[in-house]
């Protein structure tokens, strides 16, 4: 009995360990006599840590929301006169207000055709919208976010690969913007008046962020070694992601083959994701104009200058997601900005405009995002099967490099899966 458990044992271990993730030939603890209750108390503690530390931060979130609305903002403004200054708007400056929330909504729908061109751009907007609406509702956002894209993309014949290319070459690229355009916004306002040093401070920190992160990318690209850390670190934030939605995670590992992908992909489509990349920053700029416009206060009271200079440092402090969407610091950064120094009607007014603007830029997608999840998930039409990958796709086919994108053609037949398909 004694000899067939041992025999059973080692035949079973190597098996084993490959379901656990063990290497083969290493006892795995979870199948070892006392190492079951020896490494099960940990894991189960730090399971409860964690845990405690997700609803701990969240409860910090909602507490900061709270606090940053209920006594923060009133200090500048009563939300009554807020209303009033809301109500006093011409129907042609709503209009605006709509027009311009549209265009920052369809630019990021750009962003994402820009580096997916087999996806359509209807489907880029349900994506975008599904995973915004996570994203600035739930605790976590960010990490569930990333699921719903991969969920939605991957119906569509995305594949890892690409979804990996996606999500570091658009992340890293809305990180260069948020970075880049405190500089800009700085530069801009000296020529009109002098910078308040928040704003000064703001650029610098910008700019500095901005050269680590490019050293960072150029690394990334040509660092063997850099890229395979920097892999390690992306599993176990995708690990992390896809838990939290309950997905498979894009198989194999992430960043093998990313440095030639990304090259390819650059070389072919850098200028296209960088114009894009820009065109979303600066619509969604001119929200925030058109808010301040709408509500009656004119360049006197709030230069467009000082508005683009606070909309930048705003961008650049919410790198970080410490609320769901910048709930709230979003908010406090802008009017803080814009109304230091400002009378009692002006102060108000910029409220108002702050105000509407997050309204039609991170409500209005809330429910927006609801209604394509749901069209998504219940409507067949949606969910067509055998997208193609741009990198495998040839000339003949109509790929990235062409003009024949599937983007610029929202209506054409999906591609032959056949077509698509190609032995690697």
């Amino acid at each position: 009995m004694t000899g067939r458990a041992r025999v059973s044992a080692r035949a079973t271990l190597p098996a084993a360990g490959l379901v656990t993730g063990a290497p083969p030939g290493v006892t795995s603890p979870r199948l070892t006599g006392r190492g079951i209750v020896q490494r099960k108390q940990p894991a189960a503690a730090a399971g409860r840590f964690r845990r405690g530390r997700k609803i701990a931060s969240a409860l910090a979130s909602v507490v900061l929301v709270a606090a940053i609305f209920g006594f923060a903002l009133p200090h500048f403004a009563s939300y009554r006169s807020v209303w009033t200054s809301v109500q006093v708007m011409t129907w042609p400056h709503v209009l605006l207000v709509v027009m311009a929330a549209g265009a920052s909504l369809a630019a990021g729908w750009l962003v994402i055709c820009s580096i997916l061109p087999s996806i359509r751009l209807r489907e880029a907007a349900a994506v975008n919208l599904a995973s915004t609406a996570v994203a600035n509702t739930l605790p976590a956002g960010g990490a569930l976010a990333m699921g719903v894209s991969w969920t939605m993309l991957s119906s569509w014949g995305v594949g890892g690969a690409d979804y990996v290319l996606y999500t570091l070459v658009s992340g890293i690229w809305n990180v260069f913007a948020r970075l880049g355009m405190p500089v800009i916004a700085l530069l801009i306002v000296m020529t009109a008046s002098r910078p308040q040093a928040g704003l000064l401070a703001g650029a610098v920190a910008g700019l500095v962020l901005l050269g680590f992160v490019a050293i960072g990318f150029g690394l990334l690209l040509r660092s063997e070694s850099f890229a395979l850390r920097a892999d390690a670190a992306l599993q176990r934030a995708l690990v992390i992601a896809y838990k939290l939605a309950r997905r498979q995670p894009p198989p194999g590992r992430s960043l093998q083959g990313f440095r030639q992908r990304a090259s390819v992909l650059l070389a072919a489509r850098g200028w296209r994701i960088s114009a894009a990349t820009a065109v979303s920053s600066l619509t969604l700029w001119l929200v925030l104009l058109a808010s301040l416009r709408g509500v009656g206060l004119s360049q006197s009271d709030v230069p467009w200058q000082t508005s683009l200079a606070a909309f930048a440092f705003v961008r650049l402090l919410t790198v970080l997601p410490i609320t769901p969407g910048g709930a709230g610091i979003t908010e406090l950064g802008l009017v803080g900005i814009l109304a230091t120094g400002a009378d009692h009607k002006v102060a108000g007014q910029v409220t108002a405009a702050v105000l509407l603007y997050r309204a039609v830029t991170y409500l209005a997608p809330i429910p927006s995002g609801a209604l394509a999840w749901v069209g998504w998930r219940y409507a067949p039409a949606l969910r067509r099967g055998g997208g193609r990958s741009w990198t495998t796709a040839g000339r003949g086919h109509g790929d990235a490099l062409g003009a024949r994108t599937e983007c610029a053609q929202a209506t054409t037949e999906p591609p032959d899966a056949k077509a698509a398909i190609k032995p690697g």
